[in-house]
């Protein structure tokens, strides 16, 4: 069973795109997450919020926006106008300070279980993250990679 939020213009604001997360996942029969692994929550939030900053910031806007609960974990999807796929940068710039920002993709490729990045044929890219969430009683969880 998968409950769906989508923004098809893209979220406004990295708020918008939470609230949706959160709407997703109060709808869903995984809504305990905040009291079996409250971290869970906080990682899909702050995930959901660096796509959306990343989009608006360095993909000339977010054109689309997706999120749904698929079996045990949480997907993401963000779409933007700019082919150009992130980078992890350096903490120090060349004149060896302390960058200001360029922590965000980082933090996506560690809270999630995958991250995808794909081009769209009308232009620009869909980055995916997929979130594990905590398995219903009884059941053991998924290992990473295995769908």
């Amino acid at each position: 069973m998968s409950e769906e939020h989508r923004i098809a213009a893209g979220p406004r604001s990295p708020a918008e795109a939470r609230g949706a997360v959160r709407r997703v996942l109060s709808r869903h029969p995984l809504d305990r997450v905040t009291a079996r692994a409250p971290d869970t929550l906080s990682d899909a939030l702050l995930v959901a919020s660096e796509l959306t900053t990343n989009a608006m910031l360095h993909g000339g806007g977010v054109t689309g926006f997706d999120v749904e609960v698929v079996g045990h974990d949480l997907r993401l999807s963000v779409s933007d106008r700019e082919r150009r796929r992130p980078v992890a940068l350096e903490p120090l710039g060349p004149d060896g300070r302390y960058r200001c920002g360029g922590r965000g993709w980082p933090i996506v490729c560690r809270l999630s279980r995958t991250v995808q990045v794909s081009d769209l044929p009308s232009g620009g890219k869909r980055v995916t993250a997929v979130i594990a969430l905590p398995a219903p009683h009884g059941h053991a969880p998924e290992p990473p990679g295995v769908t």
